[in-house]
């Protein structure tokens, strides 16, 4: 019996897609060149990497990172297409090791053919820790060009090995104008001719919340509706269930009242932001995107100066969730108020993006000696944990000296409270500490 877990090449998998039938409209206007392609310019405009490996057909591994309806799998087929390679698709979700032992099969008798082969796994957080590294030879010696998507954030949920072996490339929500460009090319791909009245895609792509398949899906739906060809905004009341007052009303589209809101919020204005909250409400939109977005305020421009609005805000968001409407509505709105009302920080928000960018631009560094963990005694004798001092006993609870980064990064701060609310507390408690710290006789790193 060979180790391989992929054995002996059984019959190819066949991924050829039937073209006869019914197909969806965003079945239909998938792009198959970048000319057609819409949205993520930061990652396909001129000169970007990703363009450039597409261009010069040097394909390479890669996951791609984003949210459902980008165009992560279209994006997939059209490097495979442009580099004439043998484009094999799987779904973590429904594909199991059969599927993969097929999959590496058909590779392989490419590979003797000089021809390359890309391997799309779409969901591949959801392959577990042993498929994942299955992936792993096969990836190193060039069998195949993996390309992974995922709607989840790749640094929790892939492997290290695997993520190491491949580039990651985030890819953004659609934005309105993209959206709408979309459609407008869905409507000329429609089966029969429709007209549609102005300021209608619009709210279609308001709806569709950068999502480019449920824009198109929307889309089609209310072709289906349109009476004597023609879609109006009584029509998209009819496909989206609501009463869908225009978001551009006055010229101001979703994502503008959506940062009207949330200016308001952050500019201690809480007549302006329930205006902003209700004008949304009267337009249609989910309460609780709205409760998930009144969470993201809480963090970045309140944080540590008031800690009772993250509570606030999270209860707002389970009380829509499990009453609804109206109750729900009105705890948010609670919740904006108290929000707009409160001692304003954005120091948490500041100091995370600071430690990102620390993270992102230097190396590993090594966990320090005294910071390891030690639960046997292999590590014990390995100096893990040597020389730890344990806070509590020290003089008021506090190492003064000690250093909890990697050497090369000691006494970095990323975190500067500010001297409105509860922060002013966090401020000075911090300068009492860094001021022992100077003081102080034992110090971790001269």
């Amino acid at each position: 019996m060979t180790n391989d877990l992929f054995g002996a090449p059984p019959s190819p998998v066949d991924n050829t897609v039937n073209a006869s039938g019914y197909q969806p409209l965003a079945a239909r206007l998938r792009p198959r060149t970048l000319s057609d392609y819409a949205g993520q310019s930061h990652i396909l405009g001129p000169g970007k990497p990703l363009r450039q490996a597409i261009d010069t057909c040097q394909l390479h591994s890669m996951i791609f990172w984003g949210p459902p309806g980008v165009g992560k799998t279209t994006l997939a087929r059209i490097a495979a297409g442009h580099a004439n390679a043998h484009f094999i698709q799987l779904s973590a979700v429904l594909s199991g090791v059969k599927d993969i032992r097929e999959a590496i099969a058909q590779a392989r008798l490419h590979k003797k053919q000089a021809r390359d082969t890309v391997l799309f796994v779409d969901e591949v957080h959801r392959f577990n820790k042993s498929q994942q590294d299955a992936f792993l030879p096969y990836v190193e010696d060039g069998t195949v060009i993996f390309i992974g998507a995922t709607t989840e954030n790749p640094s929790f949920e892939l492997n290290n090995a695997l993520l190491s072996r491949a580039r990651v490339y985030k890819l953004r929500q659609l934005e309105p104008a993209e959206l709408e460009a979309v459609l407008e090319r869905g409507v000329g791909e429609l089966e029969h001719s429709i007209t549609v009245d102005e300021g209608a895609l619009a709210l279609i792509a308001a709806q569709a919340d950068g999502d480019a398949r449920k824009a198109l899906n929307l889309l089609e739906l209310a072709a289906d509706l349109a009476e004597a060809g023609r879609i109006t905004e009584k029509t998209l009341e009819e496909v989206l269930q609501a009463s869908l007052r225009r978001f551009d009303k006055g010229g101001d589209l979703f994502y503008d009242q959506i940062s009207a809101l949330h200016k308001a919020v952050r500019g201690s204005a809480p007549d302006a932001a329930l205006y902003w909250f209700c004008r949304m409400l009267d337009g249609g939109c989910d309460p609780l995107y709205i409760a998930r977005r009144v969470v993201r305020m809480a963090s970045e421009d309140i944080g540590n100066a008031d800690p009772r609005a993250l509570t606030l805000a999270l209860d707002a968001w389970q009380v829509q969730e499990r009453l609804g409407s109206p109750e729900g509505e009105l705890t948010i709105a609670q919740a904006i108020i108290y929000l707009a009302c409160a001692a304003k920080s954005n120091a948490v928000y500041t100091a995370y993006k600071a430690a990102r960018a620390d993270v992102e631009q230097a190396g590993t560094d090594e966990v320090p000696l005294h910071l390891r963990n030690a639960p046997t005694s292999l590590l014990k004798g390995m100096d893990h944990g040597a020389e730890y001092r344990y806070a509590h006993d020290e003089d008021g609870g506090y190492a003064a000296g000690e250093n909890y980064f990697p050497e090369a990064l000691q006494n970095r701060q990323y975190y500067f409270p500010v001297d409105r609310g509860l922060e002013q507390k966090i401020q000075e408690k911090l300068k009492y500490l860094r001021e022992r710290d100077k003081t102080s006789t034992i110090r971790r790193y001269k």
